[in-house]
C-alpha cells in the first residue's frame, strides 16, 4: 500500500509540474488557455505559438532527460556496484557531448544522426570505467577519481573541438551546462524513440540488475553470463544517457541523487526501482527548469547550474556517508 501511494503520488506530482511548467515562463499562460490549447477549442495565434514551439517542447525535453539519466544512473550503480557512481560522474554524459560537437562540427549535414552519436561516445566512456572497475582491487573512491579523469579528457577534447570550429554548435555554452532552452518537437522526436526503447529494455532488466546486485559469484551461480550481462546493460545505460544528452546537453546529478531517493522510498527492488526513477527524475529536471525560468525572471538560467547547485552538496554528503567502506 505505501510503494502504491508513492508511485501514485509521484505520477500526481508529475502532471502537476508538467502543468505548471506548460504555463509559467516569460509569458504565462493561464489555466484557461492550457486547458483551451489542449482541447484545440483555441484560436489564439500567440498563445498557439508559446504552447507549440517553446512551451511544450521545453516540457517534453525535461520529462524525458530526468527519466532517461536517472534511469541510467540505476543501471550503473547498480553494475558497477557503486552508490556514487552516476552519469556525469563517470564521464559518460563527457563522452557524449564530445561526439555530439565532433558530429557537429566535422558532419554539419549529418545532424539527425546525433542521437547515436551521443550513444557511442556514452558507451566508449561506459566501457573503460567498466574495465577499470572489473580489474580487481579498486575501490568505489578510485572509481569514481578515474571517472574524474575520464570527465577532464573529454571536457578538454569539447573544449578543443569549440575552439577549432567555434560556430559548430549553436548555443554551445548552454549546452556545456546543460540546458533546454530553445528546443523544438523536431530534435527530440528520434531522442524520444531512443528513450522509449531504452526504457522499455530497462524496465525489464529489474530482476537482471537484482542478481547482478546480489554479487558475481551468487550470479554465476545462477546461471547469468555476468559479463555479457553487464555489456548489455552498460550499453543499455549509455543509450539513455547519450539520448539525453543529444538535445539537453551536460545535464548533472540526476542519475545520482534520483537512484538514493528511490532506494529511500521504495528499498532496492530495482523492478521497482527503476520505473519509480523515471518518473521521480522527470519530475526533477522539470521541476529545476521551471525554478530556472521562474525565479530568475525576467532573466532565465540554464537548468544545469540550478541542477548542480543541488547536486554538489548531495555529492559531498554521499563521500563522507561512505567513506569509511571506499576503500573496501
Amino acid at each position: 500500500m505505501r510503494r502504491a501511494a508513492i508511485l501514485v503520488g509521484s505520477l500526481v506530482v508529475l502532471l502537476l509540474v508538467s502543468f505548471l511548467g506548460l504555463g509559467f515562463g516569460s509569458s504565462s499562460l493561464s489555466p484557461v488557455d492550457l486547458f483551451q490549447m489542449l482541447t484545440g477549442s483555441t484560436d489564439n495565434t500567440t498563445t498557439q505559438t508559446i504552447f507549440v514551439n517553446i512551451r511544450l517542447p521545453r516540457v517534453l525535453g525535461a520529462l524525458l532527460a530526468g527519466a532517461a539519466l536517472a534511469v541510467s544512473g540505476c543501471i550503473i550503480q547498480a553494475v558497477l556496484n557503486n552508490p556514487l557512481a552516476s552519469p556525469n560522474i563517470i564521464g559518460v554524459n563527457t563522452g557524449a557531448g564530445l561526439a555530439v560537437l565532433a558530429v557537429s562540427a566535422l558532419f554539419p549535414a549529418l545532424l539527425f544522426l546525433l542521437p547515436l552519436a551521443a550513444f557511442f561516445g556514452a558507451l566508449a566512456a561506459a566501457l573503460i570505467i567498466m574495465g577499470i572497475a572489473t580489474g580487481g582491487g579498486v575501490s568505489r573512491l578510485t572509481l569514481v577519481l578515474a571517472g574524474i579523469a575520464i570527465t577532464t579528457i573529454f571536457t578538454a577534447g569539447m573544449n578543443a573541438v569549440l575552439i577549432i570550429y567555434p560556430d559548430a554548435y549553436v548555443g554551445a555554452g548552454t549546452f556545456l551546462v546543460g540546458g533546454l532552452s530553445g528546443l523544438t518537437l523536431e530534435r527530440i522526436t528520434a531522442p524520444f524513440i531512443y528513450i522509449l526503447i531504452g526504457l522499455v529494455l530497462a524496465f525489464i532488466s529489474g530482476k537482471a540488475l537484482n542478481i547482478i546486485s546480489l554479487g558475481e559469484e551468487t550470479a554465476q551461480a545462477l546461471g547469468m553470463n555476468v559479463n555479457l550481462r553487464r555489456f548489455l546493460l552498460i550499453a543499455l545505460a549509455a543509450l539513455l544517457a547519450g539520448a539525453a544528452v543529444s538535445f539537453a546537453g551536460l545535464l548533472g546529478f540526476v542519475g545520482l541523487i534520483v537512484p538514493h531517493v528511490g532506494r529511500y522510498l521504495l528499498g532496492p527492488d530495482n523492478r521497482l526501482l527503476l520505473p519509480a526513477s523515471a518518473v521521480i527524475g522527470a519530475v526533477f529536471v522539470a521541476a529545476c527548469d521551471l525554478c530556472s525560468r521562474v525565479v530568475f525572471a525576467p532573466y532565465e538560467m540554464p537548468v544545469g547550474i540550478c541542477m548542480a547547485l543541488i547536486g554538489g552538496p548531495f555529492f559531498i554528503f554521499l563521500i563522507i556517508r561512505y567513506r569509511k567502506s571506499s576503500y573496501d
